[in-house]
């Protein structure tokens, strides 16, 4: 049976704790980040609620390069450790404690989308694909020999947050099978090839631009939930859009220049504005961006915003 010691946080690091018990290896320690002792009294996360509900043994440590940390790993001298979502890099001395690999759960079919959002970027960039790898760890970011890799189709309608849910599932089927398959047999990993590599930072270029498509737009509106918001600009007041309540429809007006406004209902808080490929894209529920603002959105509408009117980049 496999020792396993388990890092990370959120979905991913939750369904890597599932895929282990699935695998039924023995997991002898967990690192979870944002570990708080009154934290955990009066508002336990769910990461906090699943650890205690299997009884799980609990590393403390304040990141995964501290002594403690090492210290710790040493004496439950774990065969693989698995990582999901840790925003702190590896370093070599820490990730070649495990007797057999310290293994990485990443949410893109690497080599592509290496980095820290993968689900946005791939929305954003209207893929149709994006995926799960489990590779070892290594001194670069997500740059490891991979070990098990699977696709997850991305739908027109899908959020970073739709698309993270079907990713992590995917990863605990995916991490299940690898570790049975560590546990009875000799895995070659396979290098990752350079040529077809990227690499994405964290999600920019969350301002909408009607001049652009009508897909392109609702890309990025759809990409960044739900970890922050986009926005568009009109009279230098920033107008942030609902990603439930905004669709691409066919242009049936006569307005035809991009960024031109052909509807607005401030009672739904709704505008609908041309885009660069023709079609409209329909927004309703709209907020003005500063908290204190949003409840005079409805009113900004009504007073500022007219059919016929042009929103700029």
């Amino acid at each position: 049976m496999l020792k396993v010691v388990i890092v990370g946080y959120g979905e991913m690091f939750l369904n890597l704790i599932a895929a282990t018990l699935d695998a039924n290896c023995e997991i002898v320690g967990v690192l979870r980040k944002g570990r708080h002792f009154l934290k955990d009294i009066f508002n336990p996360s769910l990461e906090y609620n699943y650890i205690k509900s299997y009884n799980l043994h609990e590393i403390k440590a304040k990141g995964v390069n501290t002594p403690e940390f090492r210290k710790q790993l040493l004496k439950l001298n774990p065969d693989i450790m698995l990582v999901g979502s840790w925003g702190e890099k590896f370093e070599k001395a820490t990730y070649d404690i495990p007797k057999i690999a310290t293994i990485n759960a990443h949410p893109s079919l690497l080599p592509k989308y290496r980095g820290p959002n993968p689900y946005f970027w791939n929305i954003k960039n209207r893929e149709d694909v994006s995926g799960v790898t489990f590779h070892l760890m290594t001194d670069g970011y997500d740059t490891g020999a991979i070990l098990a890799q699977e696709e997850v189709k991305i739908y027109p309608s899908d959020t970073g947050k739709s698309l993270k849910q079907r990713t992590v599932l995917t990863a605990r089927g995916v991490a299940c099978e690898l570790l049975k398959d560590l546990s009875e047999d000799i895995i070659i990993p396979l290098q990752q090839r350079e040529d077809k590599a990227s690499y994405y930072s964290h999600p920019e270029g969350l301002e909408l631009d009607f001049n652009k498509s009508s897909e392109e737009n609702h890309a990025v509106i759809r990409a960044i939930y739900p970890w922050g918001k986009s926005w568009f600009y009109h009279k230098s007041i920033p107008i942030v859009p609902d990603v439930h309540k905004t669709f691409i429809e066919e242009n049936k007006s006569y307005y035809t220049e991009p960024c031109t406004v052909v509807e607005t209902c401030p009672k739904t808080r709704t505008i609908a504005v041309v885009c660069g490929d023709g079609k409209i894209l329909k927004m309703s529920n709209l907020k003005l961006y500063s908290k204190w603002d949003k409840p005079f959105t409805r009113d900004f509408i009504e007073r500022e915003i007219q059919a016929g009117e042009k929103i700029y980049h």
